[in-house]
């Protein structure tokens, strides 16, 4: 789960400092490698004010002990042995570390959309689309590079046309669902496989007053009735992993719309070519794509059938 939802009760803590290309890699490779339902990683700059790109931390959150070895192990598949060496474990202080870990973020501008957490309301203008999300780590507040580049594309699509039907897959903290309802006025259709992730989605919903057009669904992909009863969707938003976006391009082929867009995100750069070539193979073709610290986004659409392709299919049915 990208958006980096905290496990439960979350207590222990791994760190790093590094620079910024490590800091990706090695948070792409916890969030990939473990169990979402017990941990989450962010990367993040340690001084995101400051006129120049200070170093970079990684944080790992742990809802129970880890197992050291694995993870420093990850750490030096990512980054390199040394890395792994620099890599230092605590436990979470007893203090509100939600508040704790959004200490020094920014609230984040991306075209309409002014995505901050409760501490920043005064930063909204007369006509921002104010987005508040309180979640432990800078993935689910809009930080994270993957969800910057979702909102830009949905800025995008929203100067250009009206969807007449959105799904969000992998909602997590339901940021871009939320912000898709706002932007719209429409109900968007939203699951994610992490209970914890729902549960949230459906509080951020609620606190954004949106929550009668984003009623998020606990769901693996897209199998859920209240997902699949939404088809065909001209919008699908899956900010995930790789993995996976490839497994889920059949599925999500079925309830795309002819001209329909599908935004995905959650890629590193050496993702994209085999990400492409799955949706290629379900004849969606990519449109667009969005880089950004280290992250790539993809538009991508499924061709709307000639008038002459149609009246033949037709004569063949008959």
């Amino acid at each position: 789960m990208l958006e980096g939802l905290p496990p439960n009760d979350a207590s222990y803590l791994m760190r790093l400092r590094c620079d910024a290309a490590t800091a990706l890699r090695v948070a792409a490779i916890v969030v990939e490698s473990l169990d979402p339902a017990d941990a989450a990683a962010a990367a993040f700059e340690e001084e995101v004010n400051s006129p120049d790109a200070g170093p970079w931390i990684v944080e790992a959150y742990f809802g129970s002990a880890p197992d050291e070895g694995q993870v420093r192990a990850l750490v030096a598949a990512a980054a390199g042995h040394q890395t792994a060496k620099a890599v230092r474990f605590g436990r979470v202080e007893a203090r509100d570390w939600v508040t704790h870990s959004l200490e020094g973020l920014a609230p984040v501008r991306v075209g309409r959309f002014l995505v901050h957490g409760a501490h920043d309301r005064a930063a909204a203008r007369a006509h921002d689309i104010r987005i508040e999300i309180e979640a432990a780590l800078a993935f689910g507040t809009g930080h994270h590079g993957s969800t910057r580049a979702c909102l830009a594309f949905i800025d995008r699509i929203a100067r250009r046309r009206r969807p007449r039907a959105v799904l969000d897959v992998g909602t997590g903290t339901g940021v871009l669902a939320i912000a898709a309802a706002r932007l719209f006025h429409m109900q968007v259709r939203a699951g994610d496989i992490d209970p914890i992730a729902v549960a949230t989605a459906k509080a951020n919903a609620q606190r954004n007053r949106a929550a009668t057009f984003v009623r998020p669904v606990q769901a693996r992909g897209i199998n859920h009735r209240a997902l699949q009863g939404g088809a065909p969707y001209d919008l699908v938003i899956a900010n995930i992993l790789a993995a996976p976006l490839r497994k889920l391009a059949p599925a999500l082929a079925q309830v795309l719309a002819p001209g329909g867009e599908i935004i995905l995100s959650g890629l590193l750069a050496r993702d994209v070519r085999g990400v492409v070539s799955a949706y290629r193979m379900q004849n969606i073709a990519l449109v667009g794509r969005l880089d950004i610290d280290g992250w790539a986004t993809l538009l991508m659409r499924r061709p709307i059938p000639s008038p002459r392709k149609r009246s033949e299919t037709g004569r063949g049915l008959g």
